[in-house]
């Protein structure tokens, strides 16, 4: 179980990085903030407007 949570949490990273990319704000940064929040960051990408 180990491996695909690690696997999936990535995955999640960098899908918020493309979300937060097409809301003009910082891909690195949501990515970096997503391995520590995880679903807790997209939530705020997707309820925060674009800039």
């Amino acid at each position: 179980m180990g491996n695909e949570f690690y696997v999936g949490w990535g995955t999640l990273a960098l899908i918020n990085a493309g979300l937060a990319q097409g809301k003009n704000r910082s891909g690195l940064n949501w990515f970096l903030l997503s391995l520590f929040l995880g679903p807790v960051a997209t939530f705020l990408i997707v309820i925060m407007g674009k800039e």
